[in-house]
């Protein structure tokens, strides 16, 4: 029939009844919004009853929609006051989840809309639901791809570029307002007169030119995870000197992922070297707590020959605490 079709346009659909009576029933054709086919349905009794559901399927089965939406039903003719819905937000899964009564008299032809302020996704299995179309979240997402797409341009092809990194073996360009912008010890050196300000250039000569493009790729965004493992070591000797608090942050938590026998004490050694407490302890509950002290035992003499004494104590306290009697 020529009046069961909806319209739709955007997040709007629009049902246009051309004929009905007082004691009739009418369901719509399926219109497509979000990913579920959606039906409006009417029923005249004493009321005026309106209901929208999903069409019965497996998508409105295993993924069923949380709307949010404003109905409206108006007189095709002229002078006629519509009916607008309080805002509903409503799990929808048949169509006795959402009756709207009117105490209406509304016969012969009228129209009735649905927008959907938001659709989305109810999980069965508990969680947040998840939205269907694109939220400020996407848009931010899309900005922020795109800014790093021109940060790594403006890093690789050195697009305006106004300082000079000198590494162990080999030179690199740079934004000073990057720089600046990322790390408090770079902004020092270009606000104040000092030789990097007057130069225009950096010495960093503890890195190299590889370990040191990987600082770079952190700073403006674009670092590979497996570039940031390979040289997170020298990263974190560069987090620490020139204060990228976050860079440091993200080195202590990879360090402590994959702590081992062969490792343990030179993690130890880090730990206490750059003050991270939660890699120190990491590594002293692995040896002292799950008595991996002894698969290193060949290199723990080794290693206090070399250990800060107060480290050394801090060890000691630890055996005392782990092996102390019940």
């Amino acid at each position: 029939m020529a009046d069961s079709k909806v319209e739709t346009i955007s997040r709007l659909a629009q049902w246009r009844i051309e004929n009905f009576g007082p004691c009739s029933y009418k369901r719509s054709d399926p219109f497509k919004l979000g990913i579920w086919n959606w039906h409006f349905s009417i029923e005249k009794n004493r009321y005026l009853y309106i209901r929208l559901f999903p069409e019965p399927s497996r998508v409105s089965k295993e993924q069923p929609p949380l709307a949010r939406f404003v109905l409206r039903v108006s007189s095709s003719g002229p002078g006629r006051r519509p009916y607008i819905s309080p805002v509903h937000e409503r799990l929808l899964r048949t169509s006795e989840d959402f009756v709207w009564p009117l105490d209406s008299t509304f016969l012969g032809r009228f129209i009735i809309d649905v927008e959907f302020l938001d659709l989305k996704i109810w999980p069965l299995n508990g969680g947040e639901a998840s939205p269907v179309w694109p939220a400020d979240g996407l848009m931010q997402s899309v900005s922020t791809q795109s800014t790093l797409r021109c940060l790594s341009r403006m890093l690789d092809e050195g697009i305006h570029a106004d300082v000079t990194i000198n590494t162990a073996d080999g030179t690199l360009r740079a934004h000073k307002a990057i720089l600046s912008a990322t790390s408090p010890v770079f902004q020092s050196m270009f606000n104040h007169d000092l030789k990097e300000k007057e130069s225009s250039t950096i010495h960093i000569k503890e890195m190299s030119l590889e370990s040191c493009m990987a600082l770079l790729s952190y700073l403006y965004g674009t670092i590979k995870q497996e570039n940031f493992w390979k040289h997170r070591l020298a990263l974190l000797g560069a987090a620490n000197k020139y204060d990228i608090a976050d860079l440091k942050d993200a080195c202590e938590e990879s360090l402590l992922e994959d702590i081992n026998s062969t490792n343990v004490l030179a993690r130890l050694q880090e730990a206490w070297l750059y003050q991270l407490n939660t890699l120190k302890k990491g590594c002293l509950m692995y040896l002292f707590d799950f008595g991996k002290i002894y698969d290193v035992r060949d290199e723990v003499n080794d290693f206090f020959r070399h250990a800060d004494r107060d480290l050394m104590m801090e060890m000691f306290q630890e055996v005392l605490t782990v092996w102390k009697p019940v």
